[in-house]
């Protein structure tokens, strides 16, 4: 996997979350655990892209 292509996944995987977060804040049986815990992912994923476009390497 190149990095542009593996950038790209992560980007596309970012922007899914952040769809999964959107939906669960909207229906009310959404427990504060479970959008806490997409948050997290989200963030995971933002530092990731980030280092990844800085050209360090991921972890």
């Amino acid at each position: 996997m190149t990095i542009a292509s593996h950038l790209a996944e992560l980007q596309r995987r970012h922007a899914a979350l952040d769809g999964e977060i959107r939906k669960a804040l909207a229906h009310p049986a959404t427990d504060s655990l479970t959008v806490a815990e997409l948050k997290r992912r989200k963030l995971i994923l933002k530092d990731e892209i980030k280092r990844l476009s800085n050209g360090e390497t991921i972890h």
